[in-house]
């Protein structure tokens, strides 16, 4: 078996859901994120910057295990999600004003109120097989 032929791509579309679980549309376009996945290198680099945070927050703790407020996790989680979105598709956020990629990215994934936007894309990017060639996700 040529084992490339089970390679993944190192993006995929996250069509999203509302809060109720709804997909949602813009008119009859599907609202969507693309994303990288966990076979990019960018990927790779959030997941380095992960485990510097976590070595860091040790250290900074006289080598004891710590785990970051609340406030600091939402705030890494929207830097991280930001890091690993390509962009969106059918989706716009006004408060975010002119901003647009990272920052308009962060801004959004930021914001309590769509905090079941972000858990899509953490749950997404999660699972390989939505980055296989012809996948839901591709």
């Amino acid at each position: 078996m040529d084992i490339t032929t089970q390679a993944v791509a190192d993006t995929a579309s996250i069509h999203i859901k509302g809060a109720n679980g709804a997909f949602l549309y813009d008119g009859d376009k599907p609202v969507r994120i693309v994303v990288y996945g966990p076979g990019s290198k960018a990927f790779s680099a959030v997941e380095a910057r992960q485990s510097a945070r976590a070595l860091k927050r040790m250290q900074d703790n006289d080598n004891k295990i710590s785990i970051a407020s609340p406030e600091q996790r939402a705030s890494e989680e929207a830097e991280d999600l930001a890091a690993i979105t390509v962009r969106f598709e059918n989706l716009s956020y006004p408060p975010a004003g002119k901003a647009d990629g990272a920052e308009l990215f962060e801004a959004l994934y930021r914001d309590p109120k769509l905090g079941f936007i972000p858990k899509q894309v953490t749950k997404f990017v999660a699972d390989w097989g939505n980055f296989m060639p012809g996948s839901a996700g591709n």
